[in-house]
């Protein structure tokens, strides 16, 4: 598509939806949200972005093949599932580091629960985006 206002549009919504999509990300610990539709946020923002400015654009700003970025995810959330075996746990139960705890504080939580969500993440927007550049491309 060739128009100026889209164009303007599509990067101020693309800012904004892959903020949200972080945001939903990290939130979906406690309360519903998560990897999944974090990534379909995610992949929404760049299909707009390819929408308004061609998809070999959009595969630019993404910087990495959507099909890497998919893999990658994948191993993020193989090696989560699989950290608690190295404790002697059932595969897939959740492992916690509590950075900088005291007596006073409990620090800062970080678990395997996140690094899942996070390879999620990147699966869904990744698979979604190759589907979707590849549709395109078509066209």
């Amino acid at each position: 598509m060739n128009s100026i206002i889209l164009r303007a549009g599509a990067r101020l919504l693309v800012a904004i939806l892959l903020v949200f999509s972080v945001f939903m990300l990290l939130r979906g610990h406690n309360v519903p949200g998560g990897g999944f539709i974090g990534g379909l946020l995610g992949a929404v923002g760049f299909i707009v972005y390819a929408i308004s400015c061609g998809t070999a654009e959009a595969r630019e700003a993404l910087r990495y093949p959507p099909e890497n970025i998919a893999l990658v995810g994948l191993g993020a959330s193989l090696l989560s599932g699989l950290v608690s075996m190295v404790f002697g746990d059932d595969p897939f139960t959740g492992q916690w580091l509590f950075l900088g705890a005291t007596e006073d504080d409990k620090g800062l939580p970080l678990s395997t629960v996140l690094i899942f969500d996070i390879g999620v993440y990147l699966v869904v927007m990744g698979a979604i985006l190759a589907l979707v550049f590849a549709l395109e491309e078509e066209v």
